[in-house]
């Protein structure tokens, strides 16, 4: 078992140490090699499925990233499993969300892949392109993976190419939180859901003139808000296996948030980057420099440990039927697993077992299955996560249909749009410019 830092769920934590560059070339290589090694893998997988030792006992290697909250769950939800199930037992390995891909990528590549592991929407595309992770439809259509309680719009959000990739952990969304105790004080009027783009930057500039704080955080960076952003004028991050937007789209979305700015709007370039940086500790909304962040709904309680204030949270504005349930993470089974059928039930009995969905609570999202989600909601006692829970389930009345799941290199396309806005608010380019520099970055990823 392996220490580890505490990110919140489905949110990679921010780099304690830069990699070493001949140490991400090593690792590049290794991610090549990678995409090799499912053609070896995919003979493995044709043979006998679930072949148990001589004495019919049955190891399970198990894969996740967390902190030791999420460890101490999960490592009970599998002895709970194990209990019911005495001929299984797990071989468990968790670690942090940085580097946590990388170590899957050279457990892959050394032919030593995990049989169950956890993974996020930015590389699930990638894996399911490899032939890596088993199709899961066949469970579903047998119902030994019952999704019959998930949200279809959460299901479908796990299809890669006709193929279930992965089944969602938890069900997660995008949320505005902001700080209510600092409004409340200045008897200013809180942001709503349905708000348009237009109207709460006015209400930002209102609250930066009467608070002296700025009102919101420049959310030109943020993927999550300008994929809702897209999705609100008809358009989507990704179509098929090309960008759904273009250029103009993405200068009017950086001439938007330079509105912003010079209307004081927003807080300065230097303050905007703190903003940028994953860690939910240095989110603008608790370090006192922003009266708003664009986060995830369930990040909720982790920023409320971080504040003495009260913060509310409402949906990203426009028309909220943009914004869809997405998995916080997903369940996948290696191709190659010698031990699918097992996988795939412990995956059935992790998100549909009454006493594991119960251990495991809310750590990675709302539960997926949505009877036993409202059993769990009425344990909660933690009054951050209550509200997550509360805003999620009106929210998801009011849900879309859920987008594809991103393409073969997503995490770049994100890391380059931080790059393209910063480079605008730091006046480094134009708007134009700059939404033209991250459109041909961004098909340099995808390529």
């Amino acid at each position: 078992m392996h220490p580890a830092t505490s990110p919140t769920a489905g949110t990679p934590a921010e780099p304690h140490h830069r990699t070493p560059a001949p140490r991400r070339r090593f690792l590049r290589g290794l991610v090549a090699a990678a995409v090799a090694v499912p053609l070896i893998f995919g003979a493995a997988a044709c043979g006998d499925d679930d072949s148990a030792g001589a004495d019919g006992k049955v190891k399970l290697s198990v894969f996740w990233w967390g902190g030791e909250a999420r460890a101490k769950l999960t490592e009970d939800a599998l002895a709970l499993y194990t209990k019911k199930h005495p001929n299984v037992t797990f071989e468990k390995t968790w670690q942090a969300n940085q580097g946590y891909f990388d170590k899957l990528a050279t457990l892959t590549a050394g032919g030593n892949p995990p049989d169950l592991f956890q993974i996020d929407d930015n590389y699930l595309s990638e894996y399911a392109g490899r032939s890596t992770v088993l199709d899961l439809k066949s469970y579903q259509d047998s119902g030994k993976l019952d999704v019959s309680k998930f949200p279809k719009s959460l299901l479908e959000y796990g299809v890669v190419d006709g193929k279930l990739a992965g089944v969602a952990a938890g069900e997660n969304t995008q949320g505005l939180v902001y700080n209510k105790t600092l409004l409340t004080k200045n008897g200013l009027p809180e942001p709503t859901t349905g708000q348009s783009w237009e109207e709460h930057i006015a209400w930002a500039e209102q609250v930066t003139r009467k608070t002296k704080v700025p009102g919101t955080m420049d959310a030109s960076a943020v993927d999550k808000a300008f994929w809702v952003w897209l999705r609100q004028q008809g358009k989507d991050l990704y179509k098929g296996n090309e960008l759904g937007f273009t250029v103009e789209d993405v200068t009017k979305w950086f001439e938007l948030w330079k509105g912003a700015r010079d209307r004081g709007a927003t807080p300065t370039a230097d303050v905007i980057h703190e903003g940028n940086a994953t860690d939910i500790t240095k989110q603008l909304v608790v370090t006192g420099k922003a009266a708003t962040s664009w986060v995830w709904v369930n990040q909720m309680p982790d920023l409320k440990k971080n504040t003495k204030d009260e913060l509310g949270v409402v949906a990203y504005p426009g028309d909220p039927s943009a914004q869809w349930a997405r998995a916080s993470m997903y369940w996948s089974v290696f191709k190659s697993s010698k031990h699918r059928d097992t996988a795939v039930d412990v995956i059935n009995f992790l998100l549909n077992d009454p006493e594991a969905v119960a251990l495991l609570g809310t750590d990675r999202g709302l539960p997926s299955n949505m009877d036993l989600r409202a059993k769990v909601s009425e344990t909660v006692t933690d009054p951050a996560m209550k509200q997550s829970i509360q805003v999620e389930s009106e929210l998801a009345q009011k849900f879309g249909q859920s987008p594809q799941v991103p393409i073969k290199g997503h995490s770049k396309v994100k890391s380059e749009l931080v790059k393209a806005a910063e480079n605008v608010q730091y006046k480094r380019a134009t708007p134009a410019a700059a939404a033209e520099q991250f459109v041909a970055a961004c098909k340099s990823a995808i390529a």
